[in-house]
Parts: structure tokens; C-alpha cells; sequence
């Protein structure tokens, strides 16, 4: 049933257009048939009686408006129902919903490009590349250049986070991170690094971990003289402790680091 209403649609439109024809085509016959209507002559005047009195000179009559004729122009377009009429040429369609979709799908692509985590801290194109002009100042901001180091910015100072561990017990996120030039980072001056502390429980012995590795804690004197607080000591396993790598000890001259 649904099929059926445009062709009955279309029948109406052709039945419509018909009619139209055939209107013109009797007005058209029906001024050609119509008399052309020419002006009629002026009576002439009568010659005025003969009289002593002296005769005044007849003015010069004016010729009047011609009448416009009424025969039908011979110049002119074939008009719908004539024998030379054509139908105006279709206007070709410039695809504007296929350029609009075109512009819709290109848009998505770069939206989706820009926002791909680039490595397993899911940074993403746009946190990678942003303009220093576009950052605010302020205390918590976090900064790296081009190398792994993260940095947060502090009473005006960048302080170096030196390991993952801090990074994560502190509680930042990757996605906050904001990768900038060396020469935005040379700006500020360095302030106290940022450490972890990590001790088990079946050992008495104290390790910084710093970039990777386990930095071993000589004694307590040196453990203040770092200026480490009891706070930056965290307890994990000792297995652990042990999978992470031997780095140089504190003070370097402490000699091997003892076996956990």
C-alpha cells in the first residue's frame, strides 16, 4: 500500500500539468482568433457659414496618441504548450549532505587520533604536545621534557619525582602529566627531590628508591643527614624489596649492600 502513493502522486501532478496545457493553449487560440481593433476616423468638421465678420484661421489639429496595437508579439520564448517549448535544464545538485558527511567523518578521525594513549601511562597525543602558553601556574602542576623524568612545580620550584613508586603513593595521574620543552623546565629552579622509602619487615635495613633502583641506607645518622623523615618509610614484602634492582648505596662509599 505504501508503494502505491507516489505513482498515484505522480499521476495527480501529470492530470494537474494537463490541465494547465490545455488552459494556455485555448488562451492562446483565443487571442489569435480576436480582431485586431483599428482607430476609427474623426468625423470632419462643417465649414462654417458665410459671415461679415472676420474669419479666424483654424488651429492646426494635434495628432493624437497612436493606440498600441494589439497583435501578438512575434518575438517571444515558447511558453509550456507551444511547439518549440522545452523544459529548463535540471540544476545539478552540488552533494551537500555527502560533503557535510565527509567533514563528519574526517572530524572523527582526528578526534580519535589525538586522544590514543601513545605508551602504557596512557598519555595521549594531546597531554604530549601542549602549548606552555596554555598551562597555569601553579602549585601540583606536573611536567616532563623529553626525557622519563616527572616533575612537580612547588612554592615556585619543579621538584623531581624520582621514582614510579613515589609517583603512584603520591597519588598523581599520568593523564595529568604535561609534556614541555626543556626551556620551560630550565625556568624554575630545582627544589628537593621527591623520595620513597621502602623496609620489610624481616630486615632492619632502609633503601631509597630512586629511578629504578634500590639505594641502600647506610645508617640512621645518614638517613637524617638526607633529611628523610620516618613518614617517607613504607613496609612492603621482602620479595618485593628484592625484585628491585641493587643501585649505588648512601653514602656511594657504604660498600655492598647487604642481602635482604
Amino acid at each position: 500500500m505504501t508503494n502505491n502513493q507516489p505513482h498515484n502522486s505522480r499521476e495527480t501532478w501529470e492530470k494537474l500539468l494537463d490541465l494547465l496545457v490545455e488552459a494556455l493553449e485555448e488562451r492562446q487560440a483565443e487571442r489569435r482568433a480576436a480582431p485586431t481593433s483599428q482607430p476609427q476616423p474623426r468625423p470632419a468638421r462643417p465649414a462654417p457659414a458665410p459671415s461679415s465678420a472676420p474669419q479666424q484661421q483654424p488651429k492646426p489639429q494635434q495628432p493624437g496618441p497612436q493606440q498600441p496595437s494589439l497583435a501578438p508579439a512575434k518575438n517571444h520564448s515558447p511558453r509550456p504548450g507551444e511547439a518549440d517549448w522545452k523544459p529548463a535544464p535540471r540544476v545539478t545538485s552540488i552533494g551537500f549532505g555527502r560533503t557535510i558527511g565527509r567533514l563528519f567523518l574526517v572530524v572523527a578521525v582526528m578526534a580519535v587520533i589525538i586522544n590514543i594513549p601513545l605508551f602504557r601511562y596512557g598519555v595521549s597525543l594531546a597531554r604530549v604536545a601542549p602549548d606552555e602558553r596554555a598551562l597555569v601556574i601553579r602549585d601540583g602542576l606536573l611536567v616532563k621534557g623529553e626525557g622519563p623524568d616527572v616533575y612537580v612545580l612547588e612554592d615556585g620550584a619543579l621538584r623531581w619525582i624520582s621514582s614510579l613508586q613515589a609517583f603512584e603513593l603520591l597519588g598523581y595521574q599520568w593523564h595529568n602529566v604535561h609534556t614541555v620543552d626543556a626551556t620551560f623546565i630550565a625556568e624554575f629552579p630545582q627544589g628537593k627531590p621527591i623520595h620513597v622509602l621502602f623496609k620489610c619487615p624481616e630486615s632492619e635495613h632502609i633503601y631509597r628508591i630512586e629511578a629504578g633502583f634500590k639505594r641502600w641506607i647506610q645508617d640512621i645518622p645518614t638517613f637524617e643527614a638526607e633529611g628523610h623523615v620516618w613518614d617517607d618509610v613504607h613496609l612492603v614484602d621482602c620479595e618485593t624489596l628484592r625484585a628491585i634492582p641493587d643501585g649505588l648505596p648512601i653514602p656511594e662509599d657504604a660498600g655492598v649492600p647487604p642481602q635482604l
